[in-house]
């Protein structure tokens, strides 16, 4: 592969040839409705029960009231800015490549560390409260429960399944 270097302010990139591109572009497919509807719903249910019962204990009414209207505006914000950041920048790398080309690579390096720590996490979360779930329904409860669901939602999250 032959590469030449060109640099910006913060970094610098290489110039590659296509076959390196065509390798790393978005794939059709890798997530359908089936895999983004579970993972929205494992999300809903484990932020409402988590984020909404503390919430309103913690702050009331008006206090949530408030918290929604401030989460909204900034989700808001982060979606325009997504939707306008993948039309100018056509990548599979999400926050990595759009950090790595605002900040340079460390900036990129840290925004892709944030990343993992939350695909690392966030099944955990919901493994926990599915675990919370199987236990008030069936009596079944333990490191073996979470094991499995956090198994499942890692499988879920990082798109680990079987192809046809």
């Amino acid at each position: 592969m032959s590469a030449s270097k060109s640099s910006s302010a913060s970094s610098g990139y290489e110039s590659v040839e296509s076959e390196y591109l065509d390798k790393r572009k978005l794939q059709k497919g890798a997530a359908g409705w089936i895999l983004l509807a579970s993972l929205g719903v494992s999300y809903v249910i484990s932020g409402d029960y988590a984020g909404w019962n503390f919430g309103l204990a913690a702050g009331g009414f008006g206090g949530m009231l408030i918290a929604t209207l401030l989460m909204a505006t900034m989700y808001t914000c982060m979606v325009l800015s997504i939707a306008e950041l993948s039309s100018s920048l056509p990548t599979a790398g999400g926050g990595y490549s759009f950090a790595r080309r605002a900040f340079g690579p460390l900036g990129g390096y840290i925004t892709g560390t944030a990343i993992l720590l939350e695909y690392a996490i966030a099944p955990a979360a919901i493994a926990i409260f599915i675990g919370g779930y199987v236990n008030t329904l069936i009596g079944i409860d333990g490191p073996l429960v979470y094991a499995a669901f956090y198994t499942l939602s890692s499988a879920f999250i990082c798109g680990v399944r079987g192809k046809p």
